[in-house]
């Protein structure tokens, strides 16, 4: 089988993760060498106990040197994203983490509680009259969109614009000038809006925006430059990832009708176990990039200082040797040491506000729409490291 594995080749994805010949290299080649078509290749690790190593020694495989994103990057691109957290290293990541953390405490994941809640309403009463809709422009995307928002403090108004810059510029792989114009509107929407906050003419109160406006690192507050960079970290972050896993999770309860059966049964009993497994089965980011400091090895394969070393997250959370019945969509699973917001330093942040996002969604949807159901018409984002579905129509049960 050697000769098919290409994990690189984008087009594919759109049939989904190729599960195939991620479990061919987990039993067969776990350190897999993966050429590019334009750059030098790179290693593909695909064990869930080497992913888990790597991420947790960031001297040796670095995020900042060469980013997160497969393809070598532009020099001007890689300076301005080594100012966002997701590809800093220690020690200057833990500075900025320290900063972020304040907008996921536990007061304010409580404080965001009841409005995931009137959130989940609100998009589901929109339901209530409709035969047919799309999953997930209407429901899927719309739930992270409202949370992230209020988080940050973004005017309302203005919430669909920020879906689709951040929509656009998580696309850099594939359409790299469209995500860089979506930067620039982005970075001018919000410097724009920081100004209009600074003037008083605009209030964020308890919002994350006004505790980064008013944040310092090492005694200097931070850049218009370097807050931007965390929202937009923040709105592709909390937007994409959780919008993926809600639209991908209710596409494989209806692939596995016991289990879907089993959750109408019991939502409240079953969410949280459920919300686990959606999240392991469809593991949003597909794969991230690291780079080797110093000539180092992974399982005895020589690694060259410089190489490039991708983390599929996606084969971790199928690995045979952590997961029983690795290979079975099990929403009742009790044991679940999933990686799908990675692991180590860049562990995610939102973790705990996605995880009630999803949860509090399928409860409601499982009890107010159990004969909601896709009718077939599904459509996957072309991408080798997020796995996105862009349209997944459904029938209501509704009329």
């Amino acid at each position: 089988m050697t000769h098919t594995i290409d994990l690189y080749d984008t087009a594919q994805y759109l049939q989904g993760v190729p599960h195939d010949q991620l479990a061919w290299l987990r039993r067969e080649a776990p350190v897999w060498f993966q050429q590019e078509p334009s750059g030098p290749g790179y290693w593909a690790i695909t064990r869930h106990a080497d992913v888990v190593a790597i991420s947790k020694n960031p001297r040796v495989f670095s995020s900042q040197r060469g980013g997160i994103n497969i393809p070598d990057a532009d020099p001007d691109d890689l300076e301005v994203s080594a100012l966002i957290m997701i590809t800093m290293d220690p020690p200057q990541h833990a500075k900025y983490r320290r900063l972020v953390q304040t907008g996921f405490t536990p007061r304010m994941t409580a404080r965001l509680a009841g409005a995931i809640s009137a959130a989940v309403t609100a998009i589901l009463d929109r339901l209530e009259n409709r035969t047919t809709a799309d999953f997930v422009a209407e429901v899927a995307a719309q739930l992270p969109l409202v949370l992230i928002a209020d988080l940050i403090g973004w005017p309302v108004e203005d919430r669909d614009r920020m879906f689709d810059w951040s929509d656009r510029v998580s696309r850099i792989d594939f359409d790299p000038d469209d995500a860089r114009i979506a930067a620039l509107e982005f970075y001018n929407y919000c410097t724009a809006l920081i100004e209009e906050v600074e003037a008083g003419e605009r209030a964020v109160p308890e919002s994350l925006l006004e505790t980064l406006m008013h944040a310092q690192v090492d005694g200097e507050q931070l850049e218009a430059m370097e807050i931007v960079n965390f929202l937009l970290l923040l709105a592709i972050g909390g937007n994409e990832t959780t919008r993926n896993a809600i639209s991908g999770g209710l596409l494989a309860l209806h692939e596995h009708p016991d289990q879907l059966a089993a959750f109408r049964s019991d939502p409240l009993g079953l969410s949280a176990s459920a919300t686990e497994e959606i999240l392991r089965w469809t593991s949003p980011i597909t794969c991230f990039r690291r780079t080797a400091t110093q000539d180092t090895t992974i399982r005895g394969v020589p690694v060259a200082q410089g190489d490039k070393v991708v983390l599929y997250y996606a084969s971790a959370n199928r690995d045979e040797d952590v997961f029983d019945g690795a290979g079975n969509f099990d929403i009742a699973r009790s044991v679940n040491p999933h990686l799908a917001f990675g692991t180590g330093t860049h562990f995610c942040l939102g973790a705990t506000l996605a995880r009630l996002e999803i949860r509090l969604l399928f409860e409601a949807l499982m009890q107010r729409f159990p004969a909601l159901a896709p009718t077939g018409e599904v459509t996957r984002l072309e991408s080798n490291y997020v796995n996105g579905i862009t349209r997944l129509m459904v029938r209501t049960g509704r009329g």
